[in-house]
């Protein structure tokens, strides 16, 4: 999407774009389940924002899990400008990152389950990049919501990093760092695969396990 306009390094605070202090508007529901976008969500729920390459086919992945997902969103995070638009952030002058916000029930859907999904379904060792889809907006990153989670992720990362290491990868590059603001992306994006079932889709893994259930703490 648009990687030619890619700029492979963040910007300092002071240079990104000054965005706007209204949100864009977005989708009310889920186009797939109908479920509140921006909740409320029932209790229990647990929320966390992931990066991992272009959100629309990212999106899909998470959506498409059998159980415990209620619903998910696309949008941006990890950055500087507030309320930023998609046509900024492919600048690369706003810090973002292009994320999903996945709201999941724990008690049928384990964190450690839904970060499994998220090593899988990506290759966390190419920095500013995902495949041929180029610039800040396409690193890996998770972004926390509370130290329990910090925590997890912490762990399966450092057990996915030692599986890649003994397969002949490099080191992960997937920062972690506690949610700061989740900015929801234009209602075009929202679902964009199910909208568009032919639409362009970058996801890629590399084909290595993560290995969740043998060992990983949280």
């Amino acid at each position: 999407m648009f990687s030619f306009r890619k700029r492979p390094e963040m910007p300092a605070p002071a240079d990104a774009l000054p965005g706007r202090p209204t949100p864009v508007p977005t989708a009310e529901t889920h186009f797939v389940n109908g479920n509140p976008l921006k909740g409320p969500y029932p209790p229990g729920i647990e929320t966390i924002v992931l990066g991992l390459g272009c959100f629309w086919g990212a999106e899909r992945r998470f959506w498409q899990l059998p159980e415990g997902v209620f619903v998910t969103a696309v949008g941006y995070a990890g950055g500087y400008t507030p309320n930023p638009t998609y046509e900024e952030v492919c600048t690369g002058q706003t810090g973002h990152n292009e994320v999903v916000l996945v709201a999941f029930d724990p008690a049928v859907l384990s964190r450690e389950a839904v970060l499994r999904t998220f090593f899988e379904s990506h290759d966390p060792t190419q920095g500013m990049r995902q495949g041929n889809d180029v610039g800040t907006q396409y690193r890996s990153g998770i972004y926390t919501v509370g130290p329990d989670q910090e925590a997890t992720a912490r762990a399966v990362r450092d057990a996915y990093a030692e599986a890649l290491r003994t397969r002949g990868f490099p080191d992960v590059t997937t920062e972690i760092k506690p949610l700061e603001r989740f900015y929801f992306a234009e209602a075009y994006h929202q679902q964009y695969l199910a909208k568009n079932p032919a639409g362009y889709c970058g996801l890629g893994g590399t084909g290595v396990s993560c290995p969740v259930g043998t060992g990983v703490a949280a």
